[in-house]
């Protein structure tokens, strides 16, 4: 398999297989959605999306990308879709991409490997992690011993979006290839200014804002959060809000809501529920910074964002992206009370000049090391390779 090619640039039609075709996928949505379509500008490569169709209309926002659905039975949260392993079976792919796990689409892209003798690549998005492993833990060690241990166990390679990520795949057992590419992103113009500021700008538009986006879920380390906010100084909460903005899971908002109200700060906190397009764009534009307080990630999109729009990011190790530490586009927090209300106090004295500073770095960070075009062309590789057509690309490491 290591040996090149017979053609510099052989051509490969890969099928990018995800649950997570609306926007309640969070970041996996996000990221899959637009690596398909710098994927589809590589040379030689065909790319089409498989899933599960969701309610709603996400679907339209894959568009120019062509995307396979079929119908969903049962609960949702297991997305079975049994129409799937045919419609793989059909596009005569070179290689499939399963982006998440623990769900249905696992079951198909084994099932598409065993049929055709095809090779698939998986993407774990961080649910490899420990932290992630434990949540809902029963449900994931029953998928294991029917599926997913041996979902893995058959892929060509395992593909990692950092080395921590690596890490927790090697920490579960798996002892195949693993490449280590990150999620990328798209840099906005520095002064494309969205049409119109968010309503709680438009408010009280002498306030700062300290953003976080993304889904309201446990992992993401919000309770701490909201202590931490709570343990500032009353003219904090004059001039600065907290935005909370992202779909619920499972309760988790109301959860929330109720400590705001429990400890009296629901009028410094704002919780606008889901923002797309434009809302979306106004929040980072108008934002003073982001925050993201996880106690687990793979690799936060949401951040790559913030720092595309040049703000500054306050976030913990677990985000794993420790570049943004060594270029000096984020200050780190740990994931409890008392880390994040110090550094919320430093960070919201801190003159806005150095706060700039601090977002400028992003922005130029994300220009060197997390442009879409780049990342493509190596996952590119990495399908040439494993579809026998290529050489083993460098990124790719062995037990």
């Amino acid at each position: 398999m290591d040996a090149p090619g017979p053609a510099r640039n052989p051509s490969v039609r890969a099928g990018l297989v995800t649950a997570h075709l609306s926007r309640a996928g969070g970041g996996v949505f996000t990221s899959v959605r637009q690596f398909a379509k710098a994927l589809s500008s590589v040379p030689g490569v065909r790319v089409e999306v498989f899933g599960p169709a969701p309610a709603g209309k996400d679907l339209s926002a894959w568009h120019p990308t062509e995307l396979n659905t079929v119908p969903i039975m049962g609960p949702p949260y297991f997305s079975y879709a049994p129409g799937l392993i045919k419609r793989m079976r059909r596009a005569d792919l070179d290689v499939a991409h399963l982006h998440g796990l623990w769900m249905h689409t696992s079951v198909a892209t084994l099932a598409f490997t065993r049929k055709t003798g095809r090779p698939h690549v998986v993407s774990p998005h961080g649910m490899l992690d420990a932290w992630a492993l434990q949540n809902s833990g029963w449900k994931k060690r029953l998928a294991a011993t029917f599926f997913e241990n041996e979902n893995l166990r058959s892929a060509a390679c395992l593909h990692a979006l950092n080395p921590a990520e690596e890490m927790s795949i090697r920490d579960y057992g798996y002892r195949g290839p693993v490449c280590v590419i990150p999620n990328g992103v798209d840099l906005p113009a520095s002064d494309e200014a969205p049409p119109e500021m968010p309503w709680w700008n438009k408010s009280a538009p002498q306030v700062k804002t300290l953003l976080y986006l993304g889904r309201v879920h446990p992992k993401k380390g919000l309770p701490n959060l909201l202590l931490a906010w709570s343990r500032l100084e009353p003219d904090f909460h004059r001039s600065w809000r907290l935005v909370i903005a992202g779909w619920d899971e499972n309760g988790h908002q109301l959860a929330l809501r109720r400590m705001t109200t429990a400890l009296r700060i629901e009028q410094s906190v704002f919780f606008p529920g889901p923002l797309f397009g434009d809302e979306k764009r106004g929040a980072y534009y108008y934002c003073d910074g982001f925050v993201l307080p996880s106690l687990s990630e793979g690799l936060p999109m949401v951040v790559l964002e913030a720092w595309a729009c040049g703000k500054p990011v306050l976030m913990t190790a677990k985000c794993n992206l420790p570049e943004g530490f060594e270029a000096g586009a984020a200050v780190c927090i740990e994931p409890s009370e008392e880390s994040i209300a110090e550094v919320l106090g430093n960070f919201m004295t801190t003159g806005e000049a150095e706060r700039a500073a601090i977002g400028a770095n992003g922005r130029t960070l994300v220009g060197r090391r997390f442009a879409w075009p780049v990342i493509a062309a190596d996952m590119a590789g990495v399908y040439r390779w494993v579809a026998g057509v290529g050489p083993r690309p460098a990124l790719v490491t062995l037990p």
